[in-house]
């Protein structure tokens, strides 16, 4: 499994030969100026809620690609009103695709498309496949529910926001690595803008001295578990 941050809460998942693709908000970023969506594959589009910062590209690459938008209900009926091809799952429920299993889970934030229109519940995403599993938090608070995530699967990464104000920040991203019972930590979600700007330097030594690994990727490489 190979995964690449894209910028903001965007990241590309490779599970053999299938590109999945998470919340693309690519080419509103202008720290991701270097990344073209026109290149980008993607055979699923994953989207944890309907934010511009985690959608505005999605349509964009699902019609020139066909890849089949996997996220709430809401989400997908909207997408699927526009002529494209749409898998609806809600919190708790799991599906198996080609690449491997897919658990939808609760996130603690909110959920409108840019026109004020209801988004749904926001979620994350617990992604099997290649025999390593990961937890893809979404924009979301700590929440008790991410004990639950530990008590049916062991993770090899936790993919959580880091960036505050809007989600939770470093240390509640610690505790929410210690719920989830998995130390190895790729942070996202922050330096986009002025609001949710971290110092990594500090940000790793937190998650050091708790004897942690927080991974910092630049936009466009990958880590491969």
């Amino acid at each position: 499994m190979k995964i690449t941050f894209y910028g903001h809460a965007c990241l590309g998942i490779q599970i053999k030969d299938i590109h999945i693709l998470v919340d693309p908000f690519i080419t509103g970023n202008e720290k991701a100026a270097a990344i073209n969506i026109e290149t980008l594959k993607a055979d699923y589009i994953l989207l944890t809620h309907a934010h511009q910062d985690h959608i505005l590209d999605a349509e964009a690459i699902a019609k020139r690609t066909g890849a089949v938008i996997v996220s709430n209900y809401e989400i997908v009926l909207h997408y699927q009103g526009l002529g494209l091809e749409g898998h609806p799952m809600n919190h708790g429920g799991s599906w198996d695709f080609e690449f491997g299993t897919v658990k939808y889970v609760n996130a603690v934030h909110t959920s409108s498309f840019p026109d004020g229109t209801y988004g749904g519940q926001p979620g994350g995403f617990v992604i099997e496949g290649e025999h390593k599993t990961i937890y893809i938090a979404g924009d979301t608070a700590l929440t008790m529910d991410m004990k639950l995530i530990p008590m049916q699967t062991k993770l090899d990464l936790a993919i959580l926001p880091i960036g505050d104000n809007f989600t939770m920040g470093v240390n509640d991203a610690i505790l929410a690595s210690d719920f989830v019972a998995c130390d190895k930590v790729l942070g996202y979600h922050f330096d986009t803008f002025g609001y949710i700007e971290v110092d990594h330097a500090d940000a790793k030594r937190k998650f050091f001295d708790k004897n942690k690994d927080l991974m910092l990727l630049d936009i466009g490489e990958s880590v491969t578990l």
